[in-house]
């Protein structure tokens, strides 16, 4: 596995294509971090309104997520993944031309769309790797297509400085913003033409139902329902949040009507879900031991995405202004340092999903990794302006690499669950690494860096305890192949592929 890594052929390739569509989605994604104090002070933003925009930048990632699962699990990652880098142009172009805080607002937003990019690739990854190399391909494909975050708070800075000519001496950050876009598009249509979604002679297995997820007890389905409501919990914070008088983008009316149409797409989630499985709850059907799988463990999946990946999005989001305010820094030197956090992902996913691999079981890899989140977001928590700065950069390294190690983790136990309906439930995974940053955001718009630290390190020890006495070593972890697959290749498409977690 490690030395295909070094080619481009066959699966390796996809895989690299792949994870560079992730790096793009994720250099527009975080396309604004990088200039948050510099286009607050040219548009005369208050620090309130520069933290609710990375609120923003997140909030429509949540349902964006899911819907796109599910336009995956029907339509393939090729055409999906094409078309969302092409749409990321949009508010790239939006960003780059926006001339106060409502059109910053409106254009965040939508990029939040793009941050769903992710769920994308994962299915394509399941789809040309066996479950005894899903950690480390997983990892590659997550890892260096987060790097695109690092891509973005590193080179968009110099890029804008190199572009200040068109802008009389000032950084031109318009221009560099829009570039992200136009080069995402151009990739869009480049991604299209040279992948496929499945090796050949390989069917593609779509899920026998759409519109929402297929359970396998009533009890999951309930735990399915509360999963959802959290959700719409995080989008109902956001509405909250720019009501209050600081930020002045909603009226109270206005936030309330919001909460009542949030309510009705939560009942309309609701019956969709009951749709799917009408038959299960009605008790007209019932799933062999084989085909069952629990929704608790994709809800304890969630929340270990919730301690990795939403306090890397939080971590990230807050990082260039928290160096360039706590140690004085000019704007492109802390957006530099603060790049060091990104930057790991090149080695610390791969590595979390390598472990999953090596180690022998994933559940005490995704234990293990958790307790290190929570030490280095603690010891974060402590980092103020009379700390030396290499010091404050060693242990921003040292949270990074546990974080995104528990991202490969995570994801290196997704694609074990339910194969057909991996997009979904990546979808519903990554979301709530989405729901995670929006909280976590939220809490450090009305206090501070320290507090928000605390708070990202409390969660990750909660999440380890969970994990060491809920979560289940999936069945068939380190097989060659899927079940109901060859370990070279799958001809028929009326070959069983039943869930991988049995429910008890």
């Amino acid at each position: 596995m490690l030395k295909g890594l070094l080619s481009f052929q066959g699966r390796y390739r996809i895989l690299h294509q792949t994870w560079f569509a992730f790096f793009l989605t994720f250099v527009c994604w975080f396309n604004f971090a990088p200039f948050a104090t510099t286009i607050g002070k040219e548009l005369h933003l208050a620090p309130e309104q520069i933290k609710t925009l990375g609120i923003c930048n997140l909030a429509l990632t949540i349902p964006a997520r899911i819907i796109i699962g599910m336009l995956l699990d029907r339509f393939g990652p090729k055409i999906t993944y094409s078309l969302l880098l092409m749409f990321a142009a949009v508010p790239c172009f939006a960003t780059a031309l926006s001339q106060n805080f409502h059109h910053l607002v409106l254009s965040r937003l939508l990029m939040g769309i793009v941050g769903a990019g992710f769920v994308v690739g994962i299915r394509m990854v399941s789809e040309w790797f066996p479950p005894k190399e899903i950690g480390i391909a997983q990892g590659v494909y997550g890892g260096w297509g987060n790097f695109g975050a690092f891509g973005a708070e590193f080179s968009l800075p110099l890029i804008a400085v190199a572009a200040s000519f068109m802008t009389g001496g000032a950084s031109n950050w318009r221009f560099a913003i829009a570039l992200t876009g136009i080069v995402s598009a151009v990739y869009g249509a480049i991604y299209y033409n040279n992948v496929q979604d499945t090796p050949s002679g390989k069917v593609y297995k779509t899920p026998k139902k759409n519109g929402a997820l297929e359970v396998t007890s009533v009890k999951s389905f309930w735990a399915m329902i509360l999963s959802n409501f959290g959700l719409i919990f995080a989008l109902g914070l956001l509405a909250w949040r720019l009501a209050q008088k600081n930020i002045h983008f909603f009226n109270q009316a206005q936030m309330y009507l919001i909460w009542v149409l949030l309510a009705g797409l939560f009942a309309y989630q609701t019956y969709k879900a009951w749709q799917v499985n009408k038959e299960l709850l009605v008790g007209k059907k019932t799933y062999a031991p084989s085909e069952r799988y629990q929704f608790g463990q994709v809800a304890l999946l969630e929340f270990t995405y919730v301690t990795n990946f939403g306090s890397e999005l939080a971590a990230v989001s807050m990082l260039p202004a928290f160096f360039e305010k706590t140690f004085g820094l000019e704007h492109v030197a802390a957006a530099m340092i603060a790049a060091s956090y990104p930057f790991l992902n090149l080695v610390s996913r791969p590595s979390g999903g390598l472990i999953s691999d090596k180690f022998g079981s994933r559940k005490w890899t995704m234990t293990i990794i958790s307790v290190g989140i929570s030490i280095g977001y603690l010891m974060a928590h402590s980092i103020n302006s009379s700390w030396p700065l290499p010091l404050a950069i060693a242990v921003t390294m040292f949270a990074a690499y546990f974080a995104q190690a528990g991202c490969g983790a995570t994801y290196g136990i997704v694609p074990l669950i339910k194969k057909e309906a991996t997009g979904q439930i990546a979808g519903n995974v990554g979301a709530y690494g989405n729901f995670g940053g929006v909280v976590y955001l939220t809490i450090y718009s009305l206090t501070n860096p320290s507090t928000l630290f605390a708070t990202m390190g409390i969660a990750a020890m909660i999440c380890a305890c969970l994990c060491a006495f809920f979560l289940k070593e999936p069945k068939g972890s380190f097989a060659a192949a899927y079940e109901g697959e060859s370990p070279e290749r799958e001809t028929q498409k009326t070959v069983p592929n039943p869930g991988i977690l049995a429910e008890e």
